[in-house]
């Protein structure tokens, strides 16, 4: 059994990353702005979920879907013809600072909120978690770090002089951390259909072979799909003293990693808001 860390509790939002399937999380965060809900005490966002969060704690409505439907959809972002020739898949740090310039981010109205975002990443050395809080210091490198999905973002940002990687790789979905930490009421918002479970990695030993000058991230990788399901089974069968949420795409989302079609997005976009709005009625019949 795990045990609380914290001797206070809160409540919790996690939100799952996975690139353009941010999409369906983005809809759900909107029509938290819109219903002003935002009870948390604590936010815990990984890659895509990270940067969501933060237009949410912002009080940005509509910020999110713009970067996903504008910026991430732009040959400066996803570009296989670079990758190809060595660079980048995926410029994370063109998408970050791009999408920053011009939509900018009302950082103070975070600051001066009560909810604390919780940013994991993936440490290169140790091929570990290291959690983050967002702060204007940090915030720049910290979500950067998060969203680099190793070989399509071919650099390793740096955070406190350690080189990062995606968040994912070593802890998907916080949920076991914010627990450990002392929330005890979280909502968990998934960009993956309920039922889904990762496949163990096709082949190891080209992986370890891939980062043989990474060797904790190699077997980060490696076991991935194992801490991923662990983690699910946390979320379906939490411990007794844990009132546990799930907001999850249905069986049609049609968005996947690297998907850029407009109507599949705006799609992907309108479930997390259906979503998200079935989710506060419920909540509504519990309380009346």
């Amino acid at each position: 059994m795990l045990q609380n860390t914290n001797n206070t509790t809160s409540n919790a939002l996690v939100v799952e990353g996975g690139a353009m399937r941010g999409i369906f999380a983005a809809g759900v965060l909107d029509a938290f702005l819109e219903k002003r809900y935002q009870p948390f005490t604590e936010a815990w966002g990984v890659s895509a979920g990270s940067t969501n969060l933060i237009g949410y704690l912002c009080g940005h409505h509509g910020r999110n879907h713009r970067v996903i439907t504008d910026h991430a959809c732009r040959p400066e972002f996803i570009n296989w013809g670079r990758f190809f020739q060595g660079g980048h898949l995926c410029d994370v740090n063109w998408l970050w600072h791009q999408s920053y310039q011009e939509v900018p981010l009302d950082l103070d109205h975070y600051l001066s909120g009560t909810t604390k975002l919780w940013v994991a990443t993936t440490s290169v050395m140790t091929g570990e978690a290291r959690y983050f809080c967002v702060d204007d210091h940090n915030i720049h490198d910290v979500l950067t770090a998060s969203c680099s999905i190793p070989l399509a973002y071919r650099d390793y940002p740096s955070v406190d002089n350690e080189p990062m990687s995606d968040g994912g790789i070593a802890d998907s979905i916080p949920v076991v951390e914010a627990y450990r930490r002392g929330s005890r009421d979280i909502t968990v918002v998934l960009s993956r259909p309920l039922g889904y479970e990762k496949k163990p990695l096709a082949f190891p030993a080209l992986t370890r072979r891939m980062f043989r000058e990474q060797p904790g991230l190699a077997e980060a990788l490696i076991h991935r799909g194992e801490r991923y399901n662990e983690t699910l089974s946390f979320i379906q069968n939490p411990p007794d003293d844990c009132r546990l949420r799930i907001i999850a795409p249905p069986e049609d989302f049609p968005v996947s990693r690297l998907t850029t079609d407009l109507n599949k997005l705006d799609l992907g976009y309108q479930q997390g808001h259906r979503a998200a709005m079935a989710y506060l009625a419920e909540l509504a019949q519990e309380v009346a």
